[in-house]
């Protein structure tokens, strides 16, 4: 399958001078083949002459259509080694242009509320007698009548 890149340029607007050209139609002749050689030297095949409207701005608010006469050229390009190979689908949702990231650590988990046997205060003499740890005094009753 052949490749292809294209160049269109303006047809020549003026005919040029020459020894041989009288009429001004010889002299666009003139015009034209010197730029058909031109591109040809530069490796361009010649395609063909088309005429395309084009809308441009007349004046402060106005448009008006205008045709351009534009040539046509192409030349072969060689095909990439890996567009010959069968090309694999494509996501239609490209992934993220940026790099993966390494996963970050895992955090360190809290404590559970209640207290553990090594979160008790240090007493500050060896010595402290075990009733420093006092437990609360039981809840009184009611003093009954008989």
């Amino acid at each position: 399958m052949s490749h292809f890149e294209y160049s269109v340029l303006p047809a020549p607007s003026r005919g040029e001078k020459a020894k041989d050209a009288k009429t001004p139609g010889d002299r666009y002749a003139v015009a034209l083949t010197s730029e058909l050689n031109r591109m040809a030297r530069e490796g361009w095949e010649y395609v063909r002459a088309d005429v395309l409207p084009s809308e441009e701005r007349s004046g402060l608010t106005g448009r008006s259509t205008v045709y351009h006469n534009l040539l046509v050229f192409r030349r072969a390009v060689a095909a990439p080694a890996a567009a010959t190979v069968a090309r694999q689908p494509q996501p239609e949702y490209p992934a993220a242009a940026s790099p993966a990231r390494a996963p970050e650590p895992m955090p360190d988990l809290p404590q559970a509320a209640a207290p553990q046997p090594s979160d008790r205060p240090v007493a500050a003499t060896p010595a402290a007698p075990a009733e420093a740890e006092a437990t609360p005094p039981a809840p009184r009753s009611a003093p009954t009548q008989a």
